[in-house]
């Protein structure tokens, strides 16, 4: 890695020397490329303020910046400015995993030192500027008036020049589980009661609250998106909106006292981003969240390794199955219930047959591993009963020998992927937490998908708080002393952070596909996901349904609202290092031509185009697998069809590919005939343009692979 030493930004931010200056004048810079301009100054009440042009057009009007404080005047106004420093950072890295082999981390740096002269202390505020946006936050020096505080809000403003066309959701400090919703930001608050579903744990806080990542786009064709990055030992922001201004202002989650923060200096908050372009396709590939976070924290990496998995997971999601063994037992106690003498209930899952049907499947088809839920005591009274000790994490049902399955699937060449469900007894899971590692490694699991489903305990916590937000992290770094990768559910939706702590290597942390066996998501829900959910980190969003009208259940009951082909194209554009084939064997049984691009599609990237991008319509996205000349494609839309129409470009100079292109049927619609599919293969070079038509809430996928002389001899050219 070829890396300038980080200590010399921290130095520049943390570590200033507090002399006092004589500037009291407006501050500025510009972004490398002198598209952005970010202007600073202190008002007469000594308020900083900020405000953000791009090309001459404004994206952040005024906006104040300060945090209030408990039992203290707080860092708010009377300040002075005293002192500014500026510095120019380029570094080029390479992460353990990727959308890109390389990331550029260039940009100009202004940090602004304020001095509050009535309590004697300073703050700084460090703002970097990328030619792809801002980031910006508040560094605390250590000092004698300002050692130990405690945040009663933070004070973060971002003036809106409009009333912008906006895809959010409500603001919650317990779920990002909801759809999008698309308006102007003057009419968020008639239509936000409205949008706010059932979800297992749920607390929303205003009336105008949304969360962040927020994707927003001016009446001027400037695209703009606010979120945040690093977030550790501190609060995740929301965003509460002033509608009569049409200014945002964050918004804190609190603890179980109403406290926002618990702060010991030297410390700093997260970053506060704004990413800004006249394209949409700059938004899908900005790397700012990333850069904004620290290097990698470990020096061995070489057991961290992208994931393709399938799982004994969709049956019970469906209802088909159940997590639990037994409907003899309505109270658990571990330790005390036997299940020995309890009747199975012939609905469980994870039973050594179907695992092993599983992992048959898995080696079959070249999966790396088996996720398998349900495997363990408990899930009888798992849920909503405010249980401390709820799960041990090392006990199985009956029914499941953990050391034959996990023998079986080394001599497949699979690896069981572990199940954590903490029901969010977090005290529980720490309690538990070595022991659980430890299990693993001693029966050969390396990845753990944990979940925080329900009410936290401690009783009164939320799931975006500081104190749990410390708990996540603590989870991933315990991991990595036993070399185990990590995939949060229901966690706080990532900021960047698996740049520092690359084992975290998934997140749910939205609406995912499981929501289609519930209520289902709206068409236009995974053209959004990207400009949204994952501008901080890739999403385990378990895509690859192919029954999606579950004909395999009776009565009624939901159904996934794309088509097949569109179910394929959700391997490029919605990027994890972790992808799931979510459905049932038999499924893909029923279609093992179009299961053959998931088998093909690669998992971890040398290089990503964005070739056609537009929030809420559609998304077209071109990768090229790691280490390797192979390309794949994926175009999704959303209830509208579309025609999809690029040039191959992308594609290596004189050399042949074989494309074979998975596209919706004539007739394919996600309502009546979503398994409508045609297959097209021919001989491409990068001068081919293809032209896609994609049915309503459908896609397609296309896998471009390096000819061979055989292939050249038998394989036509594509027309």
């Amino acid at each position: 890695m070829k890396n300038m030493k980080i200590g010399t930004v921290i130095g520049l931010c943390l570590l200033l020397s507090f002399f006092f200056g004589t500037s009291a004048k407006a501050e500025s810079i510009t972004s490398p490329d002198g598209q952005l301009k970010l202007n600073f100054s202190v008002n007469a009440q000594g308020e900083p303020v900020y405000e953000l042009s791009y090309k001459g057009k404004e994206v952040i009007k005024p906006s104040k910046l300060g945090l209030e404080l408990k039992n203290d005047p707080g860092l708010m106004n009377g300040f002075t400015l005293i002192d500014t420093k500026t510095a120019t950072f380029d570094e080029t890295w390479q992460p353990v995993w990727g959308e890109v082999k390389s990331i550029r981390n260039h940009y100009n740096e202004m940090a602004v030192i304020l001095n509050q002269k009535a309590q004697d202390r300073n703050l700084i505020i460090c703002f970097r500027l990328y030619n792809d946006g801002l980031g910006f936050r508040y560094e605390f020096p250590q000092q004698k008036n300002l050692n130990y505080f405690v945040i009663k809000e933070e004070h973060s403003q971002f003036a809106m020049a409009g009333d912008h066309t906006a895809f959010w959701i409500p603001g919650d400090y317990d779920t990002q589980e909801y759809d999008y919703t698309e308006s102007k930001l003057s009419e968020i608050r008639g239509l936000l009661q409205g949008a706010i579903t059932p979800n297992a744990s749920q607390t929303p806080f205003s009336p105008t609250g949304v969360q962040t990542s927020l994707q927003m786009k001016t009446a001027d064709g400037l695209y703009i998106n606010l979120h945040e990055a690093a977030l550790i030992d501190y609060s995740c922001m929301h965003l509460n909106l002033d509608d009569q201004n049409l200014v945002f202002e964050s918004w804190l989650t609190p603890d179980a006292k109403g406290d926002k923060g618990y702060m010991q200096t030297p410390c700093r908050s997260p970053w506060r981003t704004v990413i800004v372009s006249d394209d949409a396709r700059d938004i899908l590939a900005s790397k700012l969240t990333l850069n904004l976070n620290e290097p990698c924290m470990y020096e061995d990496v070489s057991w961290i390794k992208p994931v393709k998995y399938i799982g004994v997971w969709w049956e019970m999601i469906t209802g088909k199955g159940s997590w639990s063994y037994t409907d003899d037992v309505y109270s658990v106690k571990l330790g005390q219930t036997d299940y020995s003498k309890t009747k199975p209930n012939g609905r469980h899952s994870a039973n050594n047959d179907k695992v092993k049907r599983y992992i048959d499947f898995a080696s079959e088809h070249g999966f790396d591993q088996v996720l398998v839920e349900g495997w363990n005591e408990g899930w009888e009274d798992w849920f909503g009963k405010s249980k401390d000790y709820v799960f041990d994490f090392v006990t199985p049902y009956p029914d499941f020998d953990v050391k034959m399955l996990n023998a079986y699937a080394k001599e497949k060449g699979v690896k069981l992927m572990m199940h954590h469900e903490t029901s969010a007894s977090v005290r529980n899971y720490e309690r538990h937490l070595d022991k659980a590692y430890q299990f693993m490694i001693d029966n050969g699991y390396n990845a753990v998908k944990s979940g925080y489903v329900g009410n936290i305990i401690p009783r009164g916590e939320h799931h975006y708080g500081q104190w749990m937000n410390n708990h996540y992290l603590y989870a991933v770094e315990k991991a990595a002393e036993y070399k185990i990768c990590v995939n949060a559910h229901e966690a706080t939706r990532p900021t960047g952070l698996c740049r520092t702590y690359p084992n975290l290597i998934g997140n749910e942390s939205a609406r995912g596909t499981e929501y289609e066996a519930f209520a289902g998501n709206k068409p236009f829900h995974t053209t959004l996901l990207p400009f949204t959910r994952q501008i901080g980190g890739p999403m385990d969003y378990t895509p690859g349904i192919f029954d999606t009208k579950l004909s395999f259940l009776s009565g009624d009951h939901s159904f996934v609202r794309t088509t097949l082909a569109k179910q394929l194209a959700l391997y490029v554009t919605m990027y994890s290092p972790l992808q799931m084939a979510a459905d049932l064997p038999e499924s893909y049984e029923r279609h093992m031509d179009a299961f053959q691009f998931i088998k093909e599609v690669a998992i971890d990237w040398d290089d990503s185009k964005y070739l056609e991008a537009e929030p809420g319509d559609y998304i077209t996205v071109a990768r090229k697998a790691k280490g390797t000349d192979n390309w794949f494609v994926g175009g999704i839309t959303d209830e509208n069809p579309r025609t999809s129409t690029f040039t191959l470009d992308f594609l290596e100079p004189g050399k042949q590919y074989v494309a074979t292109l998975y596209a919706d049927g004539k007739d394919a619609d996600f309502e009546k005939n979503p398994t409508s599919y045609q297959i097209k293969k021919g001989l491409v070079t990068n001068k081919n343009k293809m032209s896609v038509k994609l049915a309503r809430s459908g896609g397609f996928a296309v896998s471009l692979i390096e000819a061979t002389p055989a292939d050249l001899k038998t394989i036509r050219k594509w027309k």
